[in-house]
């Protein structure tokens, strides 16, 4: 059961995200839903999750994945009903699993009641003030307001037709044209906001994650950026684009810490912000929120240098603020990391992977994820799961291009491919039709899955003491007896990271020389079978040793 005097779960806590379409489905509709979710509590329970935090399940037309959100308060039918979110909620926490759920602040869909209205209000009216509508630019206003870029590609911004029929104002959209942005100047839209967060709150989460939140306020005026805006944001010239980290945005996240605040037991905030470290730090200073996704730990290459300044920098960055540094390797946006390893390089994390192109090295790219888990959860702080990795999935890079439903696809005009590849359904019974992600018998999935999922499937895996699963339920075990802060190895040999926490010693072989362990040690983990003790470390293995007093 959750206990309500442990204040501080976060600060250490591994989190699971479930992407819901993609989970388990009940109704054989080849959709995950929450029902299908509070049947597969078990496996997050026996691998030793503290939260979960689900993507969006808000009603929504699903034209970004659930991040286009037409009702805050709601569950779309397609994934169930509150009282169906309510047993999930009610069987997690049965478990000792918190729930954290997705709030979607920058942007709604365009389906959403508020925008629906402001579409049929005329120019300066109370309902467009809800959002960034704008007059155009050129004789006859038909130039976009300014030249910001949509991250979906193409520009962010579209023009409307007035009720009367005739070319009006343009709306803002950082990303789809059917994600108008909400106008966080208008105090209407914090208030409505806060109401939604007590509406969950009210039905007892654990948190929020915050989709795109350093994008909610812009600079006055909107004034014009030509410059690069996707990827970690960087200030040019000492200043940041005008749409991403204002400073605005830190009075809106002290708000909503006081309303969270203000209920029993401890409910936290994670941001998404993909921003550098010492950015990043300002948002979870001590009245703000509680933690940030750590993206430049995500971005990083298979490198022993790179990665070692990288959580050295991240954990500097967050001491000075006093919160403890969050680690994630996969997420529903970018390539599975069993996948990206597999390749030599920089990888476009969100670009996708068709048929056509180059393939990763899917071996390879297994090897290396188990070894970059295994030192990321030796890591002090607190730890972020994709669903799946668990499983060792790679990304499926060859989907039919006529399946996917990346709104990037289409923008782009077939060049980039998206992110559908990491949203495929799971594989939770080899033999069965959908490999068990349906309960009932259906090989009907909303995203198809390959082949060579079999072998992946959590039923093939349970029992097999060297399988992905296994090394990742005993990594989450060892893990609760950590203590204490990294203490380095600095004669490490080169290509390896070295580290030690309490009687715990850490040895990452990332890119070396076949490495020796210490006299003594006695291996209590390694994410690559290799032969006798005493033996030598290869690359692309991580082990855990403790070694005898002399």
């Amino acid at each position: 059961m959750i206990d309500p005097r442990h204040t501080d779960w976060w600060r250490d806590a591994v989190i699971y995200q479930v992407y819901p379409r993609s989970f388990a489905d009940s109704n054989g509709d080849g959709i995950g839903d929450l029902p299908g979710i509070t049947s597969r509590l078990d496996h997050l329970d026996r691998l030793g999750v503290d939260a979960v935090w689900l993507s969006p399940f808000y009603p929504s037309p699903q034209r970004d994945g659930g991040y286009d959100v037409a009702d805050y308060r709601d569950v779309d039918p397609q994934f169930g009903t509150l009282a169906d979110f309510d047993r999930l909620t009610d069987g997690a926490h049965a478990l000792g699993i918190r729930v954290i759920v997705d709030l979607v602040p920058n942007h709604c869909s365009s389906d959403h009641p508020a925008f629906q209205a402001a579409l049929a209000a005329a120019s300066g009216s109370p309902q467009r003030a809800l959002f960034h509508f704008r007059d155009g630019l050129g004789a006859n206003g038909e130039l976009p307001p300014n030249d910001w870029p949509c991250m979906f590609e193409g520009p962010a911004w579209t023009r409307v037709t007035e009720p009367d029929g005739t070319a009006g104002q343009w709306y803002l959209h950082l990303f789809d044209p059917s994600q108008p942005d909400w106008n966080w100047d208008n105090q209407a839209v914090r208030d409505d906001f806060e109401s939604t967060l007590r509406f969950w709150l009210d039905r007892n989460v654990d948190g929020f994650r915050v989709d795109v939140c350093d994008a909610l306020v812009k600079a006055d005026g909107l004034p014009d950026w030509p410059h690069p805006t996707h990827g970690v944001v960087e200030p040019i010239d000492g200043r940041m684009p005008p749409m991403w980290d204002q400073e605005g945005i830190h009075d809106i996240f002290r708000s909503w810490r006081r309303v969270l605040d203000s209920y029993e037991g401890t409910r936290i905030l994670c941001a998404e912000a993909w921003l550098p470290s010492e950015r990043t730090a300002r948002i979870v200073r001590p009245d703000e929120m509680n933690q940030a996704f750590n993206f430049a730990y995500l971005e990083q290459r298979w490198d022993a240098v790179a990665i070692r300044s990288t959580i050295i920098s991240s954990l500097q960055a967050n001491d000075v603020v006093g919160a403890p540094t969050t680690w994630v390797l996969s997420n529903h946006d970018v390539m599975r990391h069993a996948s990206r390893f597999g390749y030599d390089g920089t990888v476009a994390l969100e670009a996708g992977v068709g048929a056509d192109d180059p393939q990763p090295d899917r071996a390879l790219g297994l090897q290396r994820a188990r070894a970059a888990t295994a030192m990321m959860l030796a890591l002090p702080g607190s730890a972020y799961l994709y669903q799946g990795e668990e499983l060792g999935l790679p990304e499926v890079t060859d989907l039919p291009d006529d399946v996917r439903q990346d709104p990037v696809w289409e923008r782009s005009g077939h060049r980039i491919r998206g992110r559908d590849g990491c949203r495929v359904p799971l594989p939770w019974e080899a033999t069965k039709l959908s490999f068990g992600f349906s309960s009932v018998s259906s090989s009907d999935t909303w995203l198809p899955q390959p082949d060579y999922f079999g072998p992946y499937s959590r039923d093939s895996q349970n029992d097999d003491p060297e399988s992905t699963l296994c090394l990742y339920r005993r990594a989450l075990e060892i893990r609760r007896t950590l203590t204490g802060p990294i203490r380095w190895d600095e004669s490490a040999a080169d290509g390896t990271i070295a580290f030690a926490r309490g009687d715990v010693k850490v040895l990452a072989n990332v890119n070396g020389e076949p490495a020796a362990l210490p006299e003594g040690a006695s291996v209590i983990l390694s994410s690559s079978p290799y032969a006798e003790p005493g033996s030598q470390v290869p690359p692309n293995t991580t082990v855990w040793f403790r070694c005898e007093e002399a």
